[in-house]
């Protein structure tokens, strides 16, 4: 038994000398990746010439339902991606954009219908746009030679309103926006059928057009001063005298049915914030009238007024290039 033991430990020796003997090469490589395991079985098997197997490594039980549930995941599983919801474009501050001229009776509650959501996609390959005129032959101050069918009035489409929103299409569509505009001048030969006339056409292009959620009825204002002549209504942009733009938006106030009017005045509240935004003091107060303007007919129906008949006609192209840019921008935020 004792010269047992002395072979054993003589074999164990003589191993541990070959470790320090070949400890570089790729034997002492193979030497080193020997576990403890390993060298015990060599020197059983030298001293007995019995084999003995290395017990198996222990494993991790699979982990069960429960345990799978209880466990921390590295990374959340993916979830499936729903669409935002519609954001409110402004907040309850940006009131103070905002200036009203009420003279229907009702009070707009401005920071709840800035702060409202706002879903309003205008961009497509359907036309979401309508221009209109119920006024197309109102001018401008005569600056350009054209004949006037009366003052301040031609049914020359090249200097008359209808030009305004010529150039109203133009830039929308430059912003990726499918205008439809109709040059109809629905108040010749008869002024007093004007508004019904334009009826006519909005419901027309609707019905063809579902895609449709802008009209805009482009208008000049004619206020006179006390000096009996047309007043002008002007902004100094970047050196340039640029026509100001108003806002009008009817009700029911005057008995006609328009349940949806708040729809209307929504969007001329944040449309005129962002004028304001993007221009301040490009807009005069928004009209806020008893009258509905066929308004009833979208709830993204408005009435511009770009200028006054004291306005030139090339300041109200400028101004309505910044109409546009208002446009695009509010489009924008509400995507």
């Amino acid at each position: 038994m004792q010269d047992k033991s002395i072979r054993f430990g003589a074999t164990v020796i003589g191993f541990a000398i070959l470790l320090r003997l070949f400890s570089g090469g790729a034997v002492g490589r193979l030497i080193r990746n020997l576990t403890a395991q390993d060298v015990l079985a060599a020197v059983v098997f030298l001293e007995t010439g019995r084999v003995v197997k290395p017990a198996p490594a222990p494993t991790e039980p699979a982990p069960t339902e429960t345990a799978a549930a209880t466990q921390t995941p590295t990374e959340p599983a993916p979830t499936e991606q729903t669409e935002p919801a519609a954001k409110a474009v402004f907040s309850e501050s940006d009131a103070d954009l905002v200036a009203v001229n009420s003279v229907c009776g009702y009070d707009a509650d401005l920071p709840a219908l800035l702060s409202a959501p706002l879903d309003w996609d205008l961009k497509g390959d359907k036309p979401t746009v309508l221009i209109v005129h119920s006024h197309g032959t109102e001018s401008y101050e005569k600056k350009e030679n054209y004949t006037e069918s009366s003052a301040y009035r031609t049914r020359n489409t090249k200097y008359n309103v209808v030009s305004v929103g010529a150039k109203l299409k133009k830039e929308l569509e430059k912003g990726g926006i499918q205008v439809i505009h109709d040059k109809t001048m629905h108040d010749s030969p008869s002024y007093a059928n004007a508004y019904p006339n334009c009826r006519e056409s909005v419901e027309k292009y609707l019905k063809k057009y579902p895609s449709i959620r802008l009209v805009l009825d482009i208008h000049r204002d004619s206020v006179e001063g006390s000096d009996g002549k047309e007043m002008k209504f002007s902004l100094n942009v970047g050196g340039k005298s640029v026509a100001k733009l108003m806002l009008v938006v009817g009700t029911d106030a005057a008995g006609l049915s328009h349940p949806e009017w708040p729809d209307n005045m929504a969007l001329a509240v944040k449309l005129h914030a962002q004028l304001e935004k993007n221009t301040p003091g490009i807009c005069r107060s928004i009209s806020f009238r008893s009258q509905r303007f066929n308004q009833d007919l979208s709830p993204g129906a408005l009435i511009v007024e770009v200028g006054s008949a004291g306005n030139t006609r090339a300041e109200a192209l400028l101004g309505v290039e910044l109409l546009a840019e208002g446009i695009l921008d509010l489009a924008e935020g509400a995507n």
